[in-house]
């Protein structure tokens, strides 16, 4: 009898793609998609540690899932549970003991390493860093991921900001081989996709082997974007997540010259403050970041910039925080992530001194975050009457609409034919909202022009 899986994603978006390819390597092994745990023979929770809520709510489900496996013995069956990511990496063995119903514990790196480990009896903890390993011993694709796929080109992390666990979860950089992103991206189109986003922990740091020349100069991201570019059938190309000191001049032009780059960046930044900057680790000042997004819109003036931002750094002053509202406002984002700062151990941070009460930070937070979804609010409302490119994803709450991503990567809510799903259409946006845009598909004579981006 066939076998279900069901993978819970928590986190950024290479959670979401290692999700896929773990479903992908237990495939061979009889495991077919599950809707949700209850049905499911096997459960993976595929975890993330960068705020300590994250974790928590990790442990939260595995306490359902212990009561799930309960019953599920009482009646003579069974249920694997495992935990993956980098909740797994950092905290492996603390996860074994305070849910010790837990069958597998696999670090990011490991979980090629699925299929044996499952052959194995006992509970297993797997947090080994063989991630050019795992590239090379995952299997193709088990179907199609939909119109817009996902990309892992680079893995890790060298920066070693002060708050961030990535480099001790994902590890050190590690690009794939242009030769190995490209098969990948053959593949992802042939099965359907028409947009591929890129994805890295510093992805504008990779730096992969070119084909025919692995001892000689490595690609830049500017390069394979280039290279992808010319896939037939690609229709548009994203990248995540970046970091200023890695936004080369190439990289840069290429916002200019592939028409296929999407106008969209999202560029963290993290604060306004040269000061909280420094404790953090940045390595960049203020004045370099605007400097920086004066550079990206010279190439591309119609370029749309998110962001990352952290509030209630130890030791931020009001005077920092001002500094990071003024940034904002210089810069006009169309969307961005804000947080308050959360101490993770292992990281610098959580032994700094002044750290700030939880309700100046949640403070801090709402004044930031009211500001930042005003400019959301009014990059969303100088769409209205514009025309783009969509394409459309998946079926909306509302019988007969679809749902698409824009060039900026709003939601586009429309009514259309369910025929047109994975395609990519000419739409007209009648109203901006707070978190999506609405809009009706373009009629034969409205020439999309300028803004089919």
């Amino acid at each position: 009898m066939a076998k279900k899986l069901f993978v819970k994603t928590y986190g950024c978006q290479m959670n979401a793609y290692d999700s896929a390819r773990m479903a992908d390597l237990l495939a061979p092994q009889g495991y077919g998609a599950a809707v949700a745990a209850e049905e499911a023979d096997m459960v993976i929770l595929n975890t993330c540690h960068i705020r300590e809520k994250a974790a928590e709510k990790v442990y939260s489900e595995l306490g359902r899932l212990r009561a799930l496996k309960q019953t599920r013995r009482a009646k003579g069956g069974d249920l694997v549970i495992a935990v993956a990511g980098c909740v797994a990496q950092a905290e492996g063995e603390e996860v074994r003991r305070r849910a010790p119903w837990v069958d597998l514990v696999i670090g990011p790196q490991a979980f090629h390493r699925l299929p044996e480990l499952l052959a194995e009896t006992g509970p297993c903890v797997d947090t080994d860093f063989p991630v050019a390993a795992k590239y090379a011993l995952l299997p193709e694709e088990a179907g199609s991921r939909g119109p817009s796929a996902f990309l892992t080109v680079q893995e890790g992390c060298d920066k070693f900001c002060s708050f961030c666990v990535v480099p001790y979860t994902r590890g050190a950089e590690y690009s794939r081989p242009v030769a190995d992103v490209t098969l990948e991206a053959e593949r992802l189109v042939a099965a359907g996709s028409r947009e591929i986003t890129l994805l890295g922990q510093n992805v504008n740091a990779y730096h992969g082997a070119g084909p025919g020349d692995r001892d000689g100069q490595p690609w830049g991201l500017a390069r394979l974007i280039r290279h992808l570019a010319g896939l037939e059938g690609l229709t548009r190309l994203r990248y995540t997540t970046s970091h200023p000191l890695d936004m080369d001049a190439e990289l840069i032009a290429a916002h200019a010259e592939v028409p296929i780059l999407a106008p969209y960046l999202h560029l963290p930044v993290q604060s306004g403050s040269d000061a909280v900057l420094a404790a953090m680790g940045r390595r960049h000042r203020a004045e370099d970041y605007l400097r920086l997004v004066e550079r990206l819109r010279a190439a591309r003036p119609d370029l749309a910039l998110s962001g990352d931002f952290i509030v209630g750094f130890p030791a931020e002053s009001e005077a920092d925080f001002a500094a990071t509202l003024a940034l904002v406002r210089e810069v006009g984002y169309a969307s961005a992530y804000s947080f308050k700062y959360s101490a993770r151990p292992g990281t610098p941070a959580a032994d700094l001194e002044g750290q700030l009460p939880d309700e100046l930070k949640a403070e801090r937070l709402a004044e930031l975050q009211g500001l930042l979804e005003a400019q959301q609010m009014a990059f969303n409302r100088s769409c209205e009457g514009r025309r783009f490119e969509v394409l459309l994803e998946r079926p909306g709450r509302q019988p007969g609409q679809l749902v698409g991503r824009s060039p900026y990567m709003q939601a586009v809510h429309l009514q259309a034919p369910a025929e047109l799903m994975g395609q990519a259409v000419g739409v007209v946006v009648e109203r901006g909202l707070a978190n999506s845009l609405a809009a009706r598909l373009a009629g034969p004579h409205e020439d999309l022009g300028a803004d089919a981006a």
